[in-house]
């Protein structure tokens, strides 16, 4: 045993079960899961897809793979899954080399107002090989959807400029995703509809989100986040003939040889999915970010367009701490704690490194058996720690309080 490495494995798990997981895009897996990535599987090279490999002795590899692909199919309710992407980034990447030629033009949402980096930001590849247009969010106040997406100049900005895609799906999106109007828009200028569910994946397998299918013509997400899976991705669609060319894009178009213990750890993700729990346990994820965010807004908190319909919320921080940024907030946090990632909000008059807020999620805390009433215990730590403006006395007070906390929900096990 490498001493040094378990030494600081040993280090994370304790600090991981003795602190609230209030970051959207992460989650506790189950020990089928965490068995199933740390196997023998991760012992062979296995480029190509099943029956069709470039090394022998792929037999269960070959065996593995195909059962995951058939549960992701079953789960999303979908003709076509490749679960070889390494991660969402590079699922994203692959879709954009079947679909577009360098320099070919795409529509999403700016990075700033919820997108992700893979979406177009100028420093990531989707940004550097290909020419993204962005379209907005709503900025009136006096919009009944202020701070959701601008269907109408989502329609606007593709008629402009006739992007080769229509790019769906956020990073810090806390409203449902309307991916019928996003199709419509798609067919009018004549662009492919690709929405990626990322962090909406395992909302939309227990029901609680609209599905993209049947009106997306390729899907890509992360198998960890709401899926409860391990860290990889995933690409989706109905059409063979789109099928084909992604199969191409990620193997040998972008990636070698597949994380064969990771695909075995989506495998037991999907099934896990599959079961009738995981539709409770969507829900649950659900009822606890609303529950969440009464307890913040009741504590006079301002959340991004007023609220959540999905897993995570966006908190503006400038109401309750004019001088202080989304940064900081989330170091006090952190000694408190708690772990939520700091977030810009839409026309942040900050930084990106800065911030004027906060994201927060509850897929891990439902996870962990939390519900409605300890949300509003959170909120009220979140609310102490802010109100304290990072008082080091404080923050210890807490942290003992989360520790002992945390002890009545041990982590999946």
């Amino acid at each position: 045993m490498d001493e040094k490495v378990f030494e600081i494995i040993d280090k994370e798990s304790k600090r991981q079960e003795s602190t609230i997981e209030l970051i959207a895009s992460e989650n506790h897996v189950s020990p089928a899961v965490m068995k199933a990535v740390g196997s023998c599987m991760t012992n062979k090279y296995a480029e190509g897809y099943p029956g069709k490999r470039y090394y022998s002795g792929c037999e269960n590899h070959d065996a593995i793979e195909s059962l995951a692909i058939e549960r992701a199919k079953e789960l999303f309710n979908c003709n076509y899954a490749n679960v070889q992407p390494h991660s969402g980034a590079s699922a994203n990447i692959a879709v954009f080399l079947a679909f577009m030629n360098p320099g070919d033009k795409y529509a999403s949402l700016v990075l700033s107002d919820g997108g992700h980096l893979s979406h177009g930001l100028k420093i990531n590849i989707s940004g550097k090989y290909f020419e993204p247009v962005h379209y907005p969010l709503i900025y009136d106040e006096d919009d009944d959807g202020f701070e959701t997406i601008n269907y109408d100049a989502v329609r606007e900005v593709c008629l402009e400029h006739k992007p080769k895609m229509l790019l769906c799906g956020y990073s810090a999106y806390p409203r449902i995703i309307h991916f019928d109007k996003m199709r419509e828009i798609a067919d009018e200028c004549g662009a492919y509809l690709m929405c990626d569910i990322a962090h909406i994946a395992g909302l939309v397998a227990g029901g609680v989100h609209p599905s993209p299918f049947p009106h997306a013509h390729v899907v890509t997400t992360t198998t960890h986040k709401t899926l409860r899976g391990p860290r990889g991705g995933l690409i989706l669609t109905n059409d063979e003939e789109i099928s084909t060319k992604i199969d191409r894009a990620v193997f040998p178009g972008s990636q070698g040889g597949p994380l064969m213990h990771i695909i075995s750890g989506k495998a037991v993700c999907f099934g896990e999915a599959l079961q009738p729990e995981f539709k409770d346990y969507s829900r649950k994820i659900v009822e606890n970010a609303q529950a969440l965010a009464k307890g913040l807004s009741g504590r006079g908190f301002r959340l991004v367009s007023g609220g959540t319909d999905n897993h995570l919320m966006l908190v503006d921080l400038r109401k309750k701490l004019p001088d202080n940024t989304g940064k900081e907030v989330a170091v006090w946090m952190e000694s408190a704690g708690m772990i939520a990632n700091h977030n810009g909000i839409p026309k942040d008059p900050r930084p990106p490194m800065q911030t004027s807020g906060i994201r927060l999620g509850t897929p891990a805390v439902t996870s962990r058996g939390m519900g409605p009433k300890e949300m509003d215990q959170i909120a009220e730590w979140i609310d102490r720690v802010i109100i304290s403006k990072g008082d080091v006395l404080v923050l210890a007070k807490i942290r003992k309080e989360i520790k002992k906390f945390c002890l009545n929900f041990p982590l999946p096990h």
